[in-house]
């Protein structure tokens, strides 16, 4: 079994709870962890027989485009989409980081993280 990781995918996007969030947008990063059995492709070592990471990206790119009120909700999407598109995924987590966050001070980020 493998435990893959993708750190620090940035995206700009417009979720918050505030409208003005939701307009001017703002930079989120986002990893994402998993684990699957990975011994054809450690023995084939052919792209085929493993998860393709860029896959993983484009479907966390995906579902960083719709807007949401809540990074829980953004999180919980994102899960629900790697288990849908990668069956082969035994156990996933991701953390959701909105930076700059409007909380009335100096934030540098703030983190949703879920897993299964």
């Amino acid at each position: 079994m493998a435990t893959i990781l993708l750190d620090g995918m940035e995206f700009f996007a417009y979720h918050g709870h505030f409208k003005e969030e939701r307009i001017i947008g703002t930079k989120f990063i986002v990893d994402v962890e998993f684990d699957y059995d990975s011994s054809v492709a450690e023995n084939s070592d052919r792209l085929p027989d493993t998860l393709n990471y860029q896959e993983v990206y484009h479907v966390v790119k995906k579902e960083m485009e719709i807007t949401s009120h809540l990074l829980e909700h953004v999180a919980k999407r994102i899960l629900a989409a790697l288990h849908l598109a990668f069956p082969s995924i035994i156990t996933a987590k991701v953390k959701i980081s909105k930076t700059n966050p409007q909380l009335g001070g100096k934030v540098k980020q703030v983190s949703c993280v879920l897993s299964y």
